[in-house]
């Protein structure tokens, strides 16, 4: 079979990484992450990264790529993850793209343009955030560019400044670059969404929170914290790492760091799901056993 681009995408807990498993495994290809937080060191259960065995065997790329207190940008990872799938497709082996990070993804197959940083404009953005915190920040970003931010958690400031930089040193919107259809650099990608329905969604978040905090979420971040989680402005505010920093600093009590984490990832996963729909080359899987969606995606991939 030629070598090929597949992208497994959609919101968390729909059973992504399983199913990016099960394809590769079907067509001989191999895994690249397009995860912001699968990409930390060290940030396993709480970015429920898939464990040696769980991955079968199958190469898996971009995964622990930097330490807790180093930050990345969408342009660093844009130009790995295109130098690892062209790699792979060299190879004659086909590269499975999967993750929830929607701008990631945009990057790999989008000609996207990143303007050069003005340090004036970012300090001034910076003790703007500072003086009136997170949520004002988010709310103008989302005013001036709603689709960033559907992308850009409020939680992650950093970025969150970033886009409103950019905005103002372009006069145009962070995401007025998103996507012509002339200008993909694979234009050949096959891209498939997992789609369910909310209740049921909610339902998977919250065992899964559950089970993380079952299998030792608490430890990791304190681990995390000692190897420099602290000094690193992206990695501090992942989800359920943000949480768990602020219960270590006494701002709230264990059983409400949970609670907070749960809705923080229901709230994330919306936004996904509204940033993935505005795509319209994602062929959307229903809720089904792998089996069955794997049934639905081969024939298309060998078709293609």
């Amino acid at each position: 079979m030629p070598a090929k681009l597949i992208v497994i995408c959609g919101a968390t807990a729909t059973g992504k990484s399983d199913l990016a498993v099960a394809v590769a495994k079907e067509i001989g290809g191999e895994i690249v992450n397009a995860d912001s937080m699968q990409l930390y060191k060290g940030m396993d259960i709480g970015t429920a990264k898939l464990s040696i065995e769980e991955r079968k065997g199958i190469p898996h790329h971009l995964l622990d790529e930097v330490k807790v207190n180093e930050d990345v940008t969408v342009s660093w990872y844009q130009e790995i993850a295109r130098a690892k799938i062209d790699e792979i497709n060299s190879r004659g082996l086909s590269a499975v793209v999967v993750g929830g990070t929607g701008l990631y993804i945009k990057a790999i197959l989008d000609e996207l343009v990143f303007p050069e940083t003005d340090p004036i404009v970012r300090q001034k953005i910076t003790d703007e955030a500072e003086k009136l915190g997170n949520d004002a920040m988010h709310q103008r970003l989302a005013k001036l560019d709603p689709a960033a931010a559907l992308a850009i958690p409020k939680e992650n400031v950093r970025r969150v400044i970033r886009a409103l930089e950019v905005i103002e040193i372009t006069g145009q919107p962070f995401t007025a670059t998103l996507p012509r259809k002339d200008s993909t650099r694979f234009p050949n990608a096959l891209q498939f969404g997992l789609v369910m329905e909310r209740q049921t969604l909610d339902t998977r978040i919250d065992a899964r929170v559950e089970k993380m905090w079952q299998a030792g979420f608490v430890d990791e971040v304190e681990t995390l914290i000692n190897d420099g989680l602290l000094e690193g402005k992206t990695a501090q505010a992942a989800i359920g790492y943000a949480q768990i920093v602020r219960m270590k600093h006494g701002e709230m009590n264990e059983a409400l760091a949970k609670e907070d984490t749960a809705r923080a990832t229901r709230q994330y996963a919306r936004r996904q799901e509204t940033w993935f729909s505005r795509d319209e080359r994602i062929s959307w899987l229903n809720p089904a056993p792998v089996s069955d969606r794997l049934a639905i995606i081969l024939p298309a991939i060998l078709k293609a």
